[in-house]
C-alpha cells in the first residue's frame, strides 16, 4: 500500500481532517456508519441500546460507539443473534474474547480533492429491477458487499454492452455532508476500457450536484485500486480497518436497565 499523501490545503481537504484535538467534535468520516445511521440513512437504522445496524438485506454494515463497553457488545449479540456475523468498519479495538474473528484487513479512506466529476452519456440509472443483474456482475467481480436492497441507499449507474451489464458504481454510506462511492465493478471481458474510471466520475457528479463531498474506502492491500483512485483525484484521509467476527453460538441477550424497565428486549426498528 502507498505510503499516506500529504493532505492538501484547499477547503474540500481542510472539511475532510482527520480526528482533531482538544474539544473538537468528532468528524463525520470517522465513524461513518454510525454518522450514516443517525443522519441521512436512519430510515434504514435498526437500533438496540447504543447499537446501530443497517437492514440486514440493505447491507452489512453495523455501528459501535466510539467507546463501546462490555454492555455494548452484548446488545450487539442481542441485535445480531447468536452465531451470526458482525461486520464493521472504522473499527481496531478487538471483539470480546469469546468472538471468532473471520475477517480483518487494513484498508484507507479517500476523500474528493480534484475529482474531474462529470456525467457519463453512456451510464444509465439502476434500480429494483436490475438487481439480478447487479448481483450477477458482483459475483463476478467481488466487489465487496452487495445485498438486495443496497441499491436503495443512493444512485447507482451502469454500463450495458450489448444488453449486458458490465460495468457499474454507486453510492453506500451517506454521513451528513458526504457520500461514500461504492460497489466499483467492471467484468473482465471490457477491462482496460476505462469504465470504472468513467462511472466513479459520474457518480461523483451526482454527489456534487448535491451539495455533498464524495468519499471511498478500499483495502489497503488493494493498491491497483489505490492508484486508480489517486490518478482520479481523491486523496487519502486515514487509514483505516475492516472487521467481521461471529457472535458466539451461545450468547444470551444480557438484561439490562433497558430491558427491565419494558419487560421486553426490546429490538427498535427506525423506519422502514
Amino acid at each position: 500500500m502507498p505510503e499516506a499523501t500529504p493532505l492538501p490545503t484547499n477547503p474540500s481537504a481542510s472539511r475532510a481532517a482527520g480526528p482533531g484535538t482538544g474539544t473538537e467534535p468528532p468528524h463525520p468520516l470517522d465513524n461513518p456508519a454510525r454518522a450514516s445511521l443517525t443522519g441521512p440513512h436512519a430510515h434504514f437504522a435498526q437500533r438496540r441500546g447504543r447499537i446501530l445496524r443497517y437492514h440486514p438485506d440493505v447491507t452489512p454494515w453495523l455501528a459501535l460507539p466510539d467507546a463501546p463497553e462490555a454492555q455494548d457488545w452484548a446488545d450487539v449479540a442481542a441485535l445480531a443473534g447468536p452465531g451470526s456475523p458482525v461486520t464493521l468498519t472504522a473499527f481496531r479495538e478487538p471483539p470480546p474474547a469469546d468472538w471468532e474473528i473471520v475477517f480483518q484487513a487494513d484498508g484507507v479512506q479517500l476523500v474528493d480533492d480534484s475529482v474531474d466529476a462529470a456525467p457519463d452519456p453512456e451510464a444509465r440509472l439502476l434500480g429494483p429491477a436490475d438487481v439480478p443483474e447487479m448481483l450477477d456482475l458482483v459475483e463476478r467481480t467481488r466487489p465487496g458487499p452487495f445485498l438486495p436492497r443496497t441499491v436503495e441507499l443512493g444512485t447507482y449507474l451502469g454500463i450495458r454492452r450489448s444488453g449486458v451489464l458490465v460495468a457499474m458504481a454507486g453510492e453506500r454510506l451517506h454521513p451528513p455532508g458526504w457520500t461514500e462511492i461504492s460497489g466499483v465493478c467492471t467484468d473482465g471481458s471490457v477491462r482496460g476500457q476505462g469504465l470504472a474510471s468513467r462511472l466513479v466520475r459520474a457518480v461523483a457528479h451526482g454527489i456534487r450536484e448535491r451539495g455533498e463531498t464524495p468519499f471511498l474506502h478500499a483495502a489497503g492491500s488493494n493498491t491497483s485500486a489505490i492508484r486508480l483512485y489517486e490518478s482520479l483525484g481523491f486523496t487519502l484521509r486515514r487509514r483505516t480497518a475492516f472487521l467481521s467476527a461471529l457472535v458466539p453460538a451461545d450468547a444470551v441477550p444480557a438484561a439490562d436497565a433497558r430491558t427491565r424497565d419494558r419487560g421486553t428486549g426490546s429490538l427498535e426498528h427506525v423506519g422502514r
